[in-house]
């Protein structure tokens, strides 16, 4: 256990946490909407710092993250917890675990930020992913590890769902060097239905990342009936291309899962239709995930040649030299070295 960051005291014990868009006003004794940082006495403390759920050097390509050290592999960690009950969560068993019944379920091993470092420094990673639950949730262990990653020459990223405060994205800036953001949806009502959530601290989170310099990527998980209209689809795309072209949009296939698990999987025709409504809408950069047949190379937006060809998450080849097309000499919007 240890004190949170991002909090206020309030009268009577309360406290007032402001690391997510939630807003959590908590009595004493009480829980955060996350059940992972707990009011005691007027302190607000978290639960989640040390304790790591999952520990793995992945690919960087499974974030995913295409334009950011592509064919490297990064040291990915998770705690239990997260700020949204989405009803499709792909790893529900350990992000929908909590704190407030007194003793989480599932709890984790203890490592401390130096050993994180040093087991990615062992498995050859070039950064630490905050992923598989929602790192806004362990974010003051996730800050002390990226601090002392960054002064050992790692990078860091958060795959989120990118329902965070500002105060919480500006005290990161310095230590985030890149971001995959799930836009899940681009309804108000579909957020709060499916994620208890929220959209519009989503957006303003995808723009303000920009705005600081650190490394965007979006994936939308396409599940049928849910999110998998023309016209959701096209405003997802064209909000991501108002905010930059360049920023790749991963279109993700669903599988059942969780609550969802009576769904079909996404027709390989509104993946389909989902790139077309991206190219129209001018990303330079569209990925389909999670289905065969799909080709994921990254290709030169102005010589139109394959620069860095993939299967599954493997690098085949590249023809990147120092951020650049090998053959006509464009620079490739990311993070390449």
């Amino acid at each position: 256990m240890k004190e949170a960051l991002l909090y206020k005291k309030l009268e009577d014990k309360s406290v007032s946490c402001f690391l997510c868009a939630h807003q959590c006003k908590i009595a004493d004794q009480k829980f955060g909407f996350c059940g992972v940082r707990q009011n005691i006495d007027g302190i607000l403390n978290t639960f989640a710092y040390g304790k790591v759920i999952a520990a793995h050097a992945d690919p960087i390509e499974k974030k995913p993250l295409y334009h950011f050290l592509p064919g490297s592999y990064s040291f990915s960690i998770a705690t239990i917890g997260c700020n949204f009950r989405c009803s499709f969560c792909q790893n529900w068993e350990i992000s929908q675990s909590s704190f407030l019944d007194g003793a989480a379920d599932l709890e984790g091993e203890e490592l401390s930020p130096v050993k994180i470092v040093e087991l990615a420094l062992k498995n050859r990673c070039k950064s630490i992913s905050y992923t598989y639950t929602e790192p806004t949730i362990f974010f003051e262990y996730a800050l002390d590890t990226a601090k002392l990653a960054k002064e050992r020459g790692l990078r860091n990223n958060f795959v989120t769902n990118g329902f965070m405060s500002r105060e919480c994205l500006k005290m990161a800036k310095p230590y985030l060097d890149a971001a995959n953001v799930d836009l899940k949806f681009f309804k108000d009502k579909s957020y709060k239905r499916v994620c208890s959530g929220a959209l519009q601290p989503v957006l303003d989170s995808i723009r303000l990342m920009r705005e600081l310099g650190i490394w965007v990527e979006v994936t939308t998980l396409v599940v049928p009936g849910e999110n998998d209209s023309k016209d959701e689809l096209s405003g997802i795309a064209n909000f991501i291309a108002g905010v930059d072209k360049n920023i790749p949009w991963h279109i993700s296939r669903f599988h059942p899962d969780y609550k969802f698990n009576d769904r079909q999987e996404t027709p390989v025709q509104t993946l389909k239709m989902a790139e077309d409504i991206g190219k129209d809408a001018g990303l330079n950069y569209i990925y389909v995930g999670n289905v065969h047949g799909f080709g994921n190379d990254t290709y030169c937006y102005s010589c139109k040649k394959s620069l860095i060809r993939r299967e599954a998450f493997s690098v085949l080849e590249s023809h990147m030299k120092d951020g650049k097309c090998g053959y006509c000499g464009a620079l490739i919007p990311g993070v390449f070295k």
